[in-house]
């Protein structure tokens, strides 16, 4: 059995929190790591970011290897509005697979919304090994805006022209850019996009990030089709 109600973790989450009775502890107590990994991703689906953290949390108690491959607990950490934890996180996970641009990017999220004025030095963005760059266009050109390479956001927009999956990313990846800069209405514009696309409610319906683009809209009260 459990129970939920909210509240708010800085100006702009409305988290769910779920309380949990003794006996649902115990059995989640009981989990494989695998299986407590695969518990806080449903928990974060379900909006309720602090249960998955609590989840993830586990798995890695119960074994510490798992530390720079829990990439989902770092989404969990940013919608807590724990960023410096968040960053942390992203960081490990560059440590083990350093060509991975959506952690970087993620990383220059936290940071974003840790200054005061939302912009990052580029001397303290993580980046990808010199020479190598993500074979995804998309991906590349969200690594180039968010690190201020070049890549514009209209630039990011026409890259999602090329299918339904660009197409989400490019509106995922604008919104997180907006929220981090403090453009809100942007945000809400390009994440609710997100949200709605065809690929979220089609074949990427089980992509974690197309939940990521739902959670993010629900916790902000941004409104999606």
């Amino acid at each position: 059995m459990c129970f939920t109600h909210r509240f708010h973790a800085g100006s702009q989450s409305r988290l769910l929190m779920t309380v949990y009775d003794d006996k649902t502890r115990t059995l989640v107590e009981s989990l494989s790591p695998r299986q407590l990994v695969g518990l806080g991703m449903q928990r974060f689906r379900t909006g309720d970011v602090i249960g998955s953290i609590e989840a993830f949390n586990l798995a890695e108690r119960k074994d510490a290897s798992l530390r720079p491959y829990l990439w989902q607990r770092g989404l969990s950490y940013y919608y807590a509005d724990m960023f410096q934890t968040g960053s942390d996180q992203f960081r490990y996970d560059v440590a083990v697979n350093p060509l991975d641009v959506e952690e970087i990017v993620w990383d220059i999220a936290c940071l974003a919304r840790m200054s005061k004025d939302g912009t990052v030095p580029q001397e303290k963005m993580m980046a990808l090994p010199k020479g190598r760059s993500d074979r995804r266009k998309i991906m590349a050109t969200v690594y180039s805006l968010f690190r201020g390479d070049g890549a514009t956001e209209a630039d990011l927009a026409a890259a999602g022209l090329s299918s339904d999956s660009d197409e989400f990313y490019a509106n995922f990846y604008l919104g997180l850019y907006a929220e981090a800069t403090g453009e809100l209405s942007k945000a809400s514009h390009y994440m609710s996009a997100a949200a709605s696309s065809r690929y979220a409610k089609g074949v990427g319906s089980t992509d974690y990030m197309t939940s990521c683009a739902k959670v993010h809209c629900k916790l902000r009260g941004w409104v999606y089709a």
